[in-house]
């Protein structure tokens, strides 16, 4: 590997840089970095963790030093590069990141992203930033309201940009990039190189080199991949058991949904584990002191949905649990790379149910591998069922309490209270019996004599006066009237 040394950076980025303990460059720094400082476009890949930011933070900031300068005069300080976003949860980090690497400079940086007041962010920018990181949706609010001007942009930075098409940013973007100037250096990075990604660099990259360190969506070696049959009733249970087994001091859990989420964070603190929730829900200050309590370690378990998937790094964690599968075979390569970061080694387990089978495929065809699922066995002496049996529950028991399952809940009550000569549950140990019949129910409704005796005059004076129609036709109920009204002739 490259040494940092090698490359001619001023004097206040290698001190930044020596102070973080940077030695060695990865792969795609000791390739992007050198072009970057060409002033030419690039489009790189990488497996994620793998230093992507400080590949186009460090060139960025050595080209732009050449402004800074120590006036208080915000038109002194104009956004000359962009860093655009997916989530808020990276373009937070990024933003770290810039700040750490620019600390020796008189370069100013700033982030802006939504779930937050913007307030502060339009006072930030109002004093004037050269680097600026941002989400698109902030980004834009603030466009509209004339907080910030892009026009002296020279450089952009679009990371992640595989995740920011996913969810729908390709007509911020395009808006975005229509506020820049023409002649800019343009940089895509992204985890994999779709036929949607090429489209986008075609349109807004020019003549850009392509710097591809994985062939994509690749898994990183350093990454040991374990899948568990395991029956939905049975994940939290063998969640727990490997925790302990493995000596597993923190690790990401994740989950499909934004409820499934909430309620495994519920009940593994009931457990008696540090956990805590990242989701689409939470508040942005709930995200970011959940991710704060996680990188301080007061927090054991980060349970999230894919929000925490791509670009999130926290170094040393040791593991990733899907508790879910997920949906897309993609999703999976980014949520194992949140462990095994920058070399270092890293466990990934899935727990895999009966219904899983089709996004099982899809991940064994994206890292063109074949999964081979085993199985728990619990300290109960139980084991999990293998994926052919997981359909059938007879003679299986509850993962919670070890009570049998299966049949009809008056069944199960029937079993645990048999006694021990009962035959074995899976067959009736009771027979029903005999409800007595009161003849009285069977009888029709009459009225009674007194009933009778009680009814309106009106009502008795109906039954009693003889009708000259027809007996088929129900008369009209009499209804008692509140006034009694005269007709008065005309005098």
């Amino acid at each position: 590997m490259s040494s940092f040394s090698n490359i001619q950076l001023a004097p206040v980025l290698a001190r930044a840089v020596a102070e973080m303990g940077y030695e060695s460059m990865t792969p795609i720094q000791a390739q992007a970095i050198p072009v970057v400082l060409t002033g030419q476009d690039v489009m790189g890949a990488a497996q994620t963790g793998t230093g992507k930011t400080a590949a186009f933070s460090l060139p960025l900031l050595q080209r732009i030093l050449k402004h800074e300068n120590s006036s208080t005069s915000p038109a002194r300080h104009p956004v000359r590069a962009l860093v655009l976003l997916p989530t808020r949860e990276l373009a937070d980090q990024v933003a770290q990141q810039v700040k750490l690497y620019a600390k020796y400079s008189q370069i100013r940086s700033a982030v802006v992203f939504g779930g937050m007041d913007m307030k502060p962010q339009t006072l930030e920018l109002k004093r004037g930033v050269e680097v600026l990181v941002a989400t698109p949706g902030r980004l834009l609010d603030h466009i509209e309201a004339k907080n910030v001007v892009l026009n002296q942009v020279e450089y952009v930075v679009l990371d992640e940009a595989d995740r920011m098409l996913d969810i729908g940013f390709l007509p911020d973007l395009q808006r975005i990039l229509s506020f820049l100037p023409k002649q800019r250096t343009t940089l895509l990075f992204s985890a994999t190189f779709s036929p949607e990604i090429k489209r986008l660099a075609s349109t807004y990259l020019q003549n850009p080199v392509t710097i591809e360190v994985a062939r994509p969506n690749e898994t990183a070696s350093t990454v040991k991949q374990h899948f568990y049959s395991v029956v939905d009733d049975d994940k939290r249970r063998a969640l727990k058991q490997l925790i302990l087994k493995n000596g597993i001091t923190q690790a990401f859990v994740f989950v499909n949904s934004k409820l499934g989420c909430a309620r495994l964070a519920r009940s593994l603190e009931r457990d008696g584990l540090k956990t805590s929730a990242l989701h689409g829900d939470k508040s942005q200050d709930e995200r970011l002191k959940a991710l704060e309590a996680f990188k301080s370690g007061e927090v054991d378990l980060l349970i999230c949905t894919d929000v925490a998937a791509r670009g999130l790094d926290i170094k040393d964690v040791p593991a990733v649990f899907n508790f879910d599968v997920p949906y897309n075979a993609e999703d999976y390569v980014h949520r194992i790379g949140r462990t095994g970061r920058a070399g270092a080694s890293g466990l990934a387990i899935s727990f895999v149910s009966a219904t899983d089978s089709k996004n099982l495929a899809d991940i064994e065809k994206m890292i063109k591998t074949k999964v081979e699922l085993e199985t728990i066995e619990f300290n109960d002496g139980f084991s999990s069922r293998p994926r052919e049996s997981i359909g059938d529950s007879r003679g299986y028991r509850d993962s919670a309490e070890g009570r049998p399952r299966g049949g009809s809940s008056r069944e199960n009550f029937e079993r645990s209270h048999s006694s021990s000569s009962a035959p074995a549950w899976g067959q009736r140990s009771y027979e029903r019996k005999a409800v007595p019949v009161d003849p009285f129910f069977d009888k029709p409704y009459e009225p009674s004599p007194a009933q009778e005796e009680q009814l309106p005059s009106w009502e008795s004076t109906a039954k009693t006066t003889s009708r000259s129609i027809s007996a088929n036709i129900k008369p009209k109920r009499k209804v008692a009237a509140l006034f009694k009204t005269e007709i008065v002739s005309p005098s």
